[in-house]
């Protein structure tokens, strides 16, 4: 790539900044699917951002190599707008937009100047086509990521929403789990519980799998996890909601919860934990 082909496109972008912005949002703004997800002023505002940082990448660089230290602010720039675009709900297609919708305009110009050169002008068409192409790339790319970001911190949102430790009495804690236990959530489980052991000082925890479909080995092995650390910390555990398939599975995976308190609902649990920590509940007109 020579230093001619850069210093066309840098003239190019220098020169007609205007016009190239004002062909770029008609462009970008036709083949946005829905305009309301970000107004067309912030659009502007990015777009006129993006030229002049290009046009100095392209002469402090003299190449179209978009990885160099040459194009770090234009790779910034494109990361924030990435970023953008995945907190507003476009899509990975819209998000790369922004840059393909640019390659008209700067190619007609390019046409335009090197009108008596063909083989300037193909050399130009093609080096500068590379380069809109890897930036393209690069938004996707970004967006994935960012959109991966926020993906994970969803799950991990909803791990602690669908974990919560509930205090039903003084020293007795609930648990009500629902869906599948698997490594990662249990060990969100086992964190919270300990942690509101710790906060309330209770003795008693029932963990409740009313709402978990299914035991096998596994969940299993993670109750009983759960219930030795709660152990270790001065709580004893009972596990409520074994429903009659959850008990013969048991059984039939020879797991040993003989240890371990287990009742058919939450209200026999709760029962036994109030008379494990000394305390009654009697109807108003039986007192």
């Amino acid at each position: 790539m020579s230093i001619a082909t850069t210093g066309h496109l840098a003239k190019i972008l220098n020169e007609n900044q205007e016009t190239l912005l004002e062909g770029w949002l008609s462009g970008m703004l036709s083949r946005l699917v829905r305009r309301d997800k970000t107004s067309e002023a912030e659009i502007r505002q990015q777009a006129a951002r993006f030229l002049p940082l290009v046009a100095n990448a392209v002469e402090k660089g003299q190449n179209y190599d978009f990885d160099t230290p040459a194009w770090a602010e234009v790779r910034q720039l494109l990361g924030e707008i990435s970023a953008a675009r995945v907190r507003q709900g476009f899509s990975p297609t819209e998000t790369a937009t922004f840059i393909f919708s640019l390659k008209d305009p700067v190619f007609a110009l390019l046409r335009q100047s090197l009108a008596g050169d063909a083989e300037a002008l193909a050399a130009a068409l093609t080096d500068t086509g590379n380069l809109f192409d890897r930036m393209g790339l690069f938004t996707i790319e970004e967006y994935q990521r960012g959109r991966e970001s926020v993906i994970m911190r969803q799950q991990q949102e909803l791990l602690e929403l669908s974990t919560p430790v509930v205090q039903l009495w003084k020293d007795v804690l609930a648990l009500p789990l629902i869906g599948t236990l698997d490594s990662a959530r249990t060990q969100v489980v086992m964190e919270n519980l300990l942690e509101k052991i710790i906060e309330t000082g209770a003795s008693i925890a029932i963990i409740d799998i009313t709402g978990v479909p299914t035991v096998d080995t596994l969940v299993a092995q993670h109750l009983l996890k759960t219930v030795a650390a709660a152990r270790l910390m001065g709580a004893d555990c009972i596990i409520s909601g074994i429903r009659p398939q959850i008990a013969q599975t048991i059984v039939h995976l020879g797991v040993n919860l003989e240890d371990v308190i287990t009742k058919a609902t939450l209200a026999d649990a709760f029962l036994v934990a109030l008379k494990r920590v000394g305390a009654a509940v009697v109807r108003a007109d039986q007192a």
